[in-house]
């Protein structure tokens, strides 16, 4: 019999993500000015959306995430001398853009003009093309069962369960495969749990206080760990999302689970509102207003980072700063106890430090690895190093100067009985700070420091002695 052509779809297919929606996020973070245009182009028709953002955004197609079994698949058949389509409802634009990229088609058939190739009228024009039976067809959504139906041999990709018995049922499956299960490690990546760690400041009041013996208040701070937690994953997927770009540049984020397309986009974007609703929801309902008042500043702030501050030098650290002292703040909200002015300053130059810290790692990983001089979506070059080390253990002594003020108030016997004590905590604060800074100008220091902390030893040790000192002197 003689061989027909073999068609692949794109989205979902020959590529685990979609053009629509990765244009879209593109546009949003690019133009968050002309956020109600693709509801406009939207109320004309898919096709004029897809015209449209097609031309507003710049998608580079060499760094897509490309389902590798399909693209083995593809070079099989070509090396029996068929003839491969790519049959896709996004713009042609970016369709032309992958096919030349892959160079791996004979024809590109793509949503153009104000036809918008999806689902039967994908079918339609492939028959009109190719016939009916005339073509072979690998797809992976529901849209593609007319388009199966048509074909003489079907192959489903990346399908669900569901979409797979469906499509079986037509009786022309000759083989599913690419089929990647979304697992709980994915998602743990995805919602950052590890970062949940950070959410630990919210305990702060209640310890500096010495009123974590109250079962009740270790309550409401346990709870307000957990909506800060989830707003900050509902945060950290729309941070992902926005930034897919960039990420696909960076020699580690590359591998987060969007960026590479473990897990689908579409499923980030549900899960954002899901997240904040679980969080605000939990919030009105078991803890003060004046909480949830203030992880909606938390949230906003945390926004406003994601979509515009990160990309402005020094404002983005202070942001970062803020942020960690917000914790301890809506901490102290949740169980209604004052801060102390000690305590704000202590923590706003230490974390300013840490946030100063994750950005000179980033530019030497920059300046090593990447062999480039501008940081992708950030306001720094690099020869900006030496500064922000300045800066950043200059911050982080000040830290230790507050702190060691705070031993001589006179408030500071109400809590402690041998406040002299309080004193060894400064060599060790000073002997971390002074670590960690070293780790990272010697280019060790791969992640967050905050997260770094609770994996090293060393620090853990420091910790364990800063403990003991304080337990001793109460």
């Amino acid at each position: 019999m003689e061989e027909v052509p073999l068609v692949i779809d794109l989205d979902g297919t020959l590529l685990r993500s979609d053009i629509l929606i990765e244009s879209a996020l593109v546009f949003f973070r690019d133009q968050p000015q002309r956020f109600f245009f693709p509801l406009r182009w939207a109320a004309r028709g898919k096709a004029v959306l897809k015209h449209e953002l097609a031309h507003e955004t710049e998608l580079d197609v060499s760094l897509l995430p490309y389902d590798q079994a399909v693209i083995e698949f593809i070079h099989t058949e070509r090396s029996r001398g068929r003839r491969i389509v790519l049959a896709t409802a996004s713009h042609r634009r970016p369709a032309d853009q992958v096919a030349a990229h892959l160079d791996l088609f004979d024809e590109v058939i793509a949503t153009e003009g104000d036809l918008n190739l999806s689902a039967q009228a994908k079918c339609d024009a492939l028959v009109q093309r190719f016939g009916n039976r005339g073509f072979d067809y690998a797809g992976n959504s529901r849209d593609d069962l007319p388009v199966w139906g048509a074909a003489r041999k079907a192959y489903v990709v990346n399908a669900s369960a569901a979409i797979e018995r469906k499509a079986r049922s037509l009786g022309n499956v000759v083989a599913a495969f690419g089929s990647q299960r979304v697992g709980l490690r994915d998602w743990g990546q995805a919602l950052r749990l590890h970062q949940w760690l950070k959410n630990l400041l919210v305990f702060v009041p209640l310890f500096a206080a010495h009123r974590f013996a109250d079962a009740a208040l270790l309550l409401q701070a346990l709870l307000a760990f957990i909506c800060f937690g989830l707003c900050a994953s509902s945060v950290y997927i729309l941070n992902d999302l926005l930034d897919l770009r960039d990420d696909r540049h960076h020699i580690r984020k590359r591998s987060r689970p969007f960026a590479s397309g473990r897990l689908p986009i579409q499923s980030g974007l549900l899960a954002i509102p899901l997240l904040l609703l679980a969080a605000f929801g939990l919030g009105l309902w078991l803890l003060p207003l004046t909480f949830t008042i203030g992880l909606g500043a938390y949230y906003v702030l945390t926004l406003a980072y994601s979509m515009w501050l990160k990309r402005r030098m020094v404002i983005d650290v202070m942001v970062l700063a803020a942020l960690y002292t917000l914790r301890i703040i809506v901490g102290a909200l949740a169980v209604d106890i004052p801060l102390s002015f000690w305590l704000l300053a202590f923590s706003m130059f230490m974390f300013l430090s840490l946030a100063l810290v994750k950005r000179y790692a980033e530019l030497l990983l920059m300046r090593t690895e990447r062999r480039r001089d501008k940081a992708r979506g950030r306001g720094y070059f690099a020869a900006d190093q030496q500064m922000i080390a300045a800066l950043g253990a200059a911050s982080g002594y000040m830290a230790v100067m507050v702190l060691a003020l705070y031993i001589n108030d006179v408030r500071t016997t109400e809590l402690y009985r041998h406040q002299q004590l309080i004193w060894l905590v400064c060599p060790l604060l000073l002997t971390w700070i002074s670590r960690v800074w070293m780790l990272a100008h010697r280019g060790m220091m791969h992640e967050d420091p905050v997260v770094f902390a609770t994996r090293d030893r060393v620090s853990l040790s420091i910790g364990a002695l800063i403990a003991l000192v304080l337990w001793s002197a109460t």
